[in-house]
């Protein structure tokens, strides 16, 4: 089975007003499991991998993985470049079969974002390739992207309007006040901010730092317009403790099979969790069709 654009997946979404789950993969096994509990529940998913793991697994590789899992699976697959700052990798991830890629050049300066992103759209879309950017600044950390709290900013909904009539960029992720990583805190997302974004471009909206966001709230960010929504740090978590706690009952229990087992249904669980918030279980058909 080929991989899906995403443009598509997220405009149904968003016209049936659920969500779509991206997921962060940092393994070939990973890639497996999200698209077996999506399966479970018939929901398209996205699988995302940071430049990082292009670097340690090769983008090649992951395309050929993603696509084998899609079909064994025969589950809608979308697969996104995320945090991307070089044209290049860009490049390089497009010709081996990522459907979505992610130019982020929110630390430059509004009409430097402009340019990078027109440059990556006019490449990708092209292609049939989906384009994601972004306003405003998440904070936390993403690879070797890093954003202090005090140097997060949230996006301005004008400059949301401008930016996407001047790039024509079908994907866009406004800072809305959350943020990479696990929050000390409740996080204080900007709920009119989104509605108000969402009233002035005509593409989906995605959320970063979809992580520990309260069950309340992710639902309310998918009903504003937020039809992606990124989960990273959580899964990668609770799938490395489930191989902890592992080993701190049984130590001398060895057998990768064992505990990578253990890992799997945990993460699972937590993917299956993911897609019932955003309400895209049982939601292949539209794309099928």
């Amino acid at each position: 089975m080929d991989l899906y654009s995403t443009t598509l997946m997220l405009k149904t979404a968003k016209a049936n007003k659920h969500g779509i789950v991206a997921f962060n993969v940092h393994s070939f096994d990973s890639i497996f499991w999200v698209l077996e509990a999506a399966a479970e529940l018939k929901s398209p998913v996205i699988l995302q991998t940071t430049v990082g793991t292009i670097q340690s697994l090769g983008a090649k590789n992951i395309v050929e993985c993603a696509k084998a899992a899609a079909e064994h699976y025969q589950v809608p697959t979308g697969l996104h470049l995320d945090h991307c700052t070089g044209f290049d990798i860009i490049k390089d991830a497009i010709r081996a079969g990522y459907t979505s890629v992610m130019i982020d050049a929110s630390m430059h300066p509004f009409a430097e974002n402009v340019a990078r992103t027109q440059r990556v759209v006019e490449l990708a879309t092209s292609l049939g390739v989906n384009v994601e950017a972004e306003l405003g600044k998440v904070g936390g950390v993403e690879d070797d992207i890093i954003v202090d709290e005090a140097d997060a900013e949230k996006a301005d909904p004008e400059e949301c309007r401008q930016f996407v009539e001047a790039t024509g960029v079908p994907t866009l992720a406004p800072a809305i006040g959350t943020a990479h990583g696990i929050y000390k805190g409740k996080p204080e997302i900007d709920f009119e901010r989104i509605a108000e974004i969402a009233t002035m471009v005509d593409v989906p909206l995605v959320l970063h730092g979809g992580s520990a966001v309260p069950e309340e709230d992710v639902r309310r960010c998918v009903a504003l317009g937020m039809a992606k929504v990124n989960v990273s740090t959580e899964l990668k978590n609770i799938y490395s403790e489930a191989i902890r706690e592992h080993f701190a009952h049984d130590p001398d229990s060895l057998d990768p099979r064992a505990y990578l087992q253990k890992a799997k249904e945990a993460a699972k669980e937590m993917v299956k969790t993911k897609i019932r918030i955003v309400g895209s279980e049982n939601t292949v058909a539209p794309l099928f069709a």
